[in-house]
């Protein structure tokens, strides 16, 4: 097994503090205390850096560092516009595509998924969730989407560490749900059904977009919630 290198210890441990909210949206990075804490030099911490921003978890600012990327009133808005369109489009693709050695880092991957609900971890679950749509995404095998994907997956993630709640009954159903349909997404991938995958992408987004509206919408945030659009077909342009 490959040892990890102290640049590429930090870039993940970055991402996660990220996607769980350990550093806050909107917040600036202070390169000196990362640097400590990484016992790294300044010049390959900014090389972390900005691999990051090209990744969507940071901004790079003149003169003010590394900003951890900030969810406004227009990040919200694109994000449950582009969600849908995203997700759908991807996972078709992914039937088309997918390898079988694809679908069984797939199936590994849900398996975390469903080991963590048993365990009530909420961080392993988000990032088993992150690390199951991140392979669809490659599966997808589209240089377009890939890189839209992860940043909408960021979002989603950090929005829903901020309302996430293992004592809510109703959030429990909406996940042990979730974990069905990824079982179903899993079966029309290895069956190579594309529409079949699509639908069952939309059918996941509503999922998560609902219980994420119930939270959201309390904060008079004019965000538009309503029906997601129909699935794209083959032809339509994106």
């Amino acid at each position: 097994m490959q040892t990890k290198t102290r640049k590429s210890i930090c870039a993940d441990d970055l991402r996660r503090q990220i996607l769980t909210q350990g550093f806050a949206a909107g917040s600036y990075l202070d390169e000196a205390e990362l640097a400590a804490h990484y016992q790294m030099s300044r010049p390959p911490l900014r090389e972390v850096l900005n691999q990051l921003a090209g990744e969507g978890y940071v901004v790079l600012h003149k003169n003010r560092g590394a900003q951890v990327a900030p969810m406004t009133h227009k990040t919200l808005r694109n994000f449950f516009m582009a969600a849908p369109m995203i997700y759908a489009a991807v996972t078709r693709l992914a039937a088309e595509h997918a390898t079988d050695a694809q679908i069984a880092q797939l199936k590994t991957a849900q398996a975390k998924f469903r080991t963590s609900i048993d365990t009530g971890d909420a961080t392993e679950r988000a990032l088993a969730n992150q690390q199951f749509h991140d392979i669809i995404g490659e599966m997808a095998d589209n240089e377009y989407l890939m890189p839209s994907l992860r940043r909408l997956m960021i979002d989603h993630m950090r929005i829903g560490m901020s309302f996430y709640s293992p004592r809510n009954s109703a959030m429990a159903r909406q996940r042990d749900l979730a974990a069905d349909q990824h079982d179903q997404i899993i079966d029309a991938i290895t069956r190579g059904d594309a529409d079949a995958a699509g639908q069952l992408a939309i059918d996941h987004w509503d999922l998560s977009r609902a219980a994420i509206e119930s939270f959201v919408t309390p904060t008079g945030m004019d965000i538009p919630l309503g029906p997601a659009p129909t699935q794209p077909t083959a032809g339509d342009a994106p």
